[in-house]
């Protein structure tokens, strides 16, 4: 294997998040070959011709049976399909990792699909991305100083999660560790509720038989808040529904923040809006993301 970690991975869903890991991995001389699995075959054949991958996957068998890695980059809702369908398959050392974007859900598809190999199966969330998306918009550096979350199995081999964080290390990547719990209800908080508001707001405006004035003045703190709303809204909608109850509980304390607007609007409080505001300021202000 020389310095390569894997010497062949597969990937599931060689879109961004798949196809920039692939190019990373391949920048670092961290793999030798990479199969592209995925539901087009004009999509795969892009990729190949992009140097993504080597080649396009056809038997499951075939290319899962000696794999050092599977890459599940599908979104969340097609997991559990994938997962029943590879278990079989899979080799007696292979390492799986996903990059679901919530964890609880596909960690239980996990213990449901992969249940033989549960112990090789290491959940992973990098935080990274955009509103582009498949093949093309792949970059090797997507992950440079962006932070990737573990959340680790009691069953997982301290081997296992060691290999898959290295990984994300020479993709560039600051690795985290959290529980799958801790995952969901932090990202429910700082990431499914901004989206959600976000395409609340653009479909408020949407309903109205003035928006094409409305957009007309529309500026940077418009264009700023909503910018994730121009994101899929197929995987918003999967990760909303798997996220429910986090989600549901950000949903609920947001509401009582804007109740509070509400009210001190209606009081004419100047003095609650403006402290309101310079909590919100300061701490916004001293915030880096890291």
């Amino acid at each position: 294997m020389g310095n390569q970690l894997f010497r062949k991975v597969v990937i599931f869903g060689v879109g961004l998040i798949g196809g920039s890991f692939a190019l990373a991995m391949q920048r670092k001389n961290a793999v030798g070959e990479i199969i592209g699995f995925g539901r087009s075959s004009q999509t795969l054949e892009q990729a190949r011709q992009l140097g993504i991958i080597t080649r396009s996957g056809s038997d499951f068998k075939a290319e899962l049976g000696d794999a050092d890695l599977v890459f599940l980059a599908t979104p969340v809702g097609q997991m559990a399909d994938i997962m029943a369908r590879i278990e079989s398959c899979l080799g007696p050392h292979t390492l799986v990792m996903d990059a679901g974007s919530t964890k609880g859900d596909v960690v239980e598809y996990a213990y449901r699909n992969l249940a033989a190999h549960i112990d090789r199966f290491v959940p992973a969330h990098p935080i990274a991305g955009g509103e582009q998306s498949g093949a093309v918009a792949a970059r090797a550096d997507l992950f440079h100083e962006k932070k990737v979350v573990l959340t680790p199995l009691p069953e997982n081999s301290a081997d296992a999660v060691a290999r898959i964080r290295l990984a994300w290390q020479l993709c560039g990547a600051r690795v985290s560790e959290l529980t799958p719990k801790q995952h969901d209800e932090v990202f429910a908080a700082v990431s499914h509720l901004p989206h959600v508001l976000s395409f609340a707001l653009v479909h408020n405006l949407a309903q109205r038989e003035n928006r094409d004035l409305l957009m007309s003045f529309a500026a940077s703190g418009f264009r700023d808040f909503t910018r994730i709303a121009a994101s899929s809204p197929e995987m918003w909608r999967d990760i909303c529904l798997a996220n429910r109850d986090a989600l549901l509980v950000e949903l609920h304390q947001y509401m009582q923040e804007l109740t509070a607007l509400n009210h001190a609007l209606l009081e004419m409080d100047g003095a609650r809006l403006e402290e309101i505001f310079r909590i919100a300021r300061s701490v916004r202000s001293n915030w880096t993301p890291q």
